[in-house]
C-alpha cells in the first residue's frame, strides 16, 4: 500500500486501498499512510477515532512529513507522533534503497556525530534530537547536521541525495528531519509536564523563540495551546507511549528476555493484565553520561507501549525513546515480513526480533554466550554485574546497579574477570569490545554501517561470524542478518546431520531476504513448517 506514486492509475488504486483501511481503522497499516482531510486541513493516522471523512475530501501520504510539507497540521486525537515508523527493506532498486538509508540516518539521533561536519556552518543545519544540552541551553560545540554530512555518508554528492530523497518521500532531508522533531516536541507537550522550555531544548532546538516559530508556522498554534491536562509527573518520571502494528507477540517478548534477565540491571514482569520490562540504563552523548532507569509496559488493547523513564534521563529522551523502539521492534511492518516468511513460518506472524537498549552491554553479553547455554551465559553475565556494576538508586528494590562501564571491563584484569569464570579467549574478546567502544571506535547501534561493522568486529579478538551477526541482528537492528553457524538454529532447520551444516542452513535461508532476522528468530520458537 504505496500512496503518493507518481502513475495516475496505480495512485488511485493504492489510494483507495488506503480509504477501506482507513474506514476499517485497520492498526495494521499504522505509520505506513497519512491522511489529509482537505476540509479540516488535519491529517490523521488510519487508527484515528473521529468520524471516517468523506472520499473526495481524503490526501494520502506515505509520511508525516508529506502531509505537513503540503499545509495539513496533525490531529490532537489521534496523534501522528504515537504511530511506529516505517521501515522499508529492498535488495533491488538502489536508489530507493539510498533514499531509504539515508531517512533511516536521519531517524537516528546517535549517528548524528558521524554526519554533522564540526567545522561547516549550513544554513539548512539542523541540531540533533540527541544532542546534549549545556547549562542554560545546547552546546554551541554541538555538531550540527547537514545535507553535505549526510551524503558524505552515504557517499554520495549532496545534490543527488536531495534528488532521491525528494524523489522518494517528497520532502527534503531538512523538511523530513524538522517534521521529526516537531512530532517529538509535541509527544513531550501532550505526555508530560515538562516545562516548554524544556521540551524545545530537548527536541533539539536551540532557542524558545525558534521552537515557538516552528510551531506557529507548522501548526498555527503556540506550544502552550498543544499541552494536554494530566500530563505526567517527572517527580515520578516522564511517561510517554509508542505505537505499533499488530500482531505482536508480546509473551514471545518478554519470555526471550525473561530467559536472559540479569538481576539488580533489570526485571521482567509477564503479569497478563500488565506485561513489562524494567531496567536501569547508561547512555553517553555529547561527552556526558546520563544514568538512570525505566519501565516499558505494554498496553495490548491500544497496540503501544507506555514508557516511563527517570528524570535523571530527561536531556537525552529522544535517544531512550528511540532505543526503546528499537529494543522491542516497535517500528516492524508485519506485513512486509509475513508475506515473505508467512509460509516457511506459520505460526510466528506476531514474532519480532528483540533489540538492545545498549548495544555494548549485548556485545559483552554476545560474547559471554558462546558455545554455552543460555543458562550457563547468564551465570557469568550476573557475576559480571555482581562484581563490577555501579550501584545506582531506582523505585524498584530490583533495580540497584548498572552494567559494567566500557571503561570499567577495558581496564579489567585477567585475574578479575578469569575469577569470575570467563576463560580467557573470551576475556580478550570483552576487553578488545570494551576498548573499542570507550574509544569511540566502534558503534554499536542502528544507525552504525552495518558491514563495516561486522569487519570490524571479525577483527577484534576472539569474535566470530556468529558473534558478529547475532550484535548485528540485536544491536544494529539489520533484519536480514544471519548467524549460519548456530546450533540451535541447525536443529530447528534440520540440517545438523548434514556434512556443512552452515552452508545448508545459508542456502536455506535466501527464501527469507531480507527479513532472515525475522526467520532466525522464528525457526528458533519453533514455528518452521517443514515440507512433507
Amino acid at each position: 500500500m504505496k500512496p503518493m506514486n507518481t502513475d495516475v492509475a496505480t495512485a488511485t488504486i493504492a489510494d483507495d486501498a488506503c480509504y477501506l483501511a482507513l474506514k476499517a481503522r485497520d492498526a495494521r497499516f499504522d505509520g505506513s499512510f497519512f491522511t489529509g482531510v482537505t476540509s479540516t486541513g488535519i491529517y490523521c493516522r488510519p487508527v484515528c477515532s473521529v468520524k471516517t471523512p468523506k472520499r473526495e475530501n481524503c490526501r494520502f501520504f506515505g509520511h508525516a512529513a508529506q502531509a505537513e510539507n503540503a499545509g495539513f497540521r496533525p490531529c490532537l486525537r489521534c496523534r501522528p507522533e504515537l504511530a511506529p515508523n516505517s521501515v522499508v527493506w529492498s535488495i533491488q532498486d538502489a536508489s530507493y534503497i539510498l533514499a531509504h538509508q539515508a531517512a533511516r540516518l536521519l531517524d537516528e539521533p546517535e549517528v548524528w556525530g558521524d554526519i554533522a561536519p564540526t567545522l561547516v556552518a549550513s544554513r539548512t543545519a539542523l541540531p540533533p534530537e540527541g544532542a546534549v544540552l549545556a547549562r542554560g541551553g545546547p552546546s554551541r560545540r554541538t555538531a550540527e547536521p547537514t545535507v553535505a554530512g549526510l551524503a558524505a555518508r552515504l557517499g554520495v554528492s549532496d545534490r543527488h541525495v536531495r534528488r532521491i530523497f525528494e524523489a522518494q518521500f517528497g520532502v527534503s532531508p531538512v523538511q523530513y528531519l524538522q517534521t521529526r522533531r516537531l512530532l517529538t516536541a509535541k509527544q513531550l507537550l501532550a505526555d508530560t509536564n515538562l516545562p516548554i522550555t524544556q521540551v524545545a531544548l530537548i527536541s533539539g532546538y536551540a532557542s524558545v523563540r525558534r521552537f515557538n516559530a516552528a510551531f506557529v508556522e507548522h501548526y498555527g498554534l503556540n506550544p502552550s495551546q498543544l499541552r494536554r491536562q494530566g500530563g505526567s509527573d517527572s517527580s515520578q518520571g516522564i511517561t510517554v507511549k509508542l505505537g505499533y502494528r499488530p500482531p505482536y507477540d508480546v509473551p514471545a517478548m518478554l519470555g526471550f528476555f525473561s530467559k536472559r534477565v540479569i538481576n539488580a540491571i533489570e526485571f521482567v514482569a509477564a503479569d497478563a493484565n500488565q506485561p513489562s520490562l524494567g531496567r536501569t540504563l547508561r547512555i553517553e552523548s555529547g561527552g556526558k553520561v546520563h544514568a538512570g532507569w525505566l519501565q516499558a509496559e505494554f498496553d495490548t488493547t491500544r497496540s503501544q507501549l507506555v514508557l516511563r523513564v527517570s528524570d535523571s534521563l530527561r536531556e537525552v529522551l529522544p535517544l531512550v525513546i528511540r532505543r526503546t523502539r528499537a529494543t522491542f521492534d516497535l517500528d516492524a511492518d508485519p506485513g512486509a515480513i509475513n508475506s515473505v516468511l508467512h509460509a516457511s513460518f506459520p505460526g510466528g506472524d506476531g514474532l519480532r526480533v528483540p533489540g538492545a537498549f545498549d548495544g555494548y552491554e549485548l556485545a559483552v553479553r554476545a560474547v559471554l554466550g558462546q558455545q554455552i547455554t543460555v543458562a550457563a551465559a547468564r551465570t557469568l553475565a550476573q557475576r559480571m554485574v555482581d562484581k563490577l556494576g555501579e550501584p545506582i538508586e531506582t523505585p524498584w528494590p530490583a533495580l540497584t546497579r548498572l552494567f559494567p562501564a566500557p571503561a570499567v571491563l577495558a581496564t579489567a584484569s585477567g585475574d578479575a574477570l578469569g575469577q569470575l569464570g570467563i576463560v580467557k579467549q573470551r576475556q580478550t574478546a570483552i576487553v578488545a569490545i570494551a576498548r573499542a567502544v570507550a574509544e569511540k571506535q566502534l558503534p554499536l547501534h542502528g544507525g552504525a554501517d552495518v558491514q563495516a561493522t561486522i569487519t570490524a568486529l571479525k577483527a577484534l579478538p576472539g569474535i566470530g561470524d556468529w558473534t558478529a551477526q547475532y550484535i548485528a541482528m540485536r544491536a544494529l537492528r539489520w533484519p536480514d542478518a544471519f548467524p549460519s553457524g548456530d546450533v540451535a538454529l541447525h536443529k530447528a532447520l534440520g540440517v545438523q546431520g548434514l556434512k556443512n551444516p552452515a552452508r545448508e542452513a545459508e542456502l536455506a535461508s535466501n527464501a527469507w531476504k531480507p527479513w532472515r532476522s525475522y526467520a532466525v528468530i522464528r525457526a528458533w520458537s519453533g514455528t518452521l513448517e517443514r515440507p512433507g
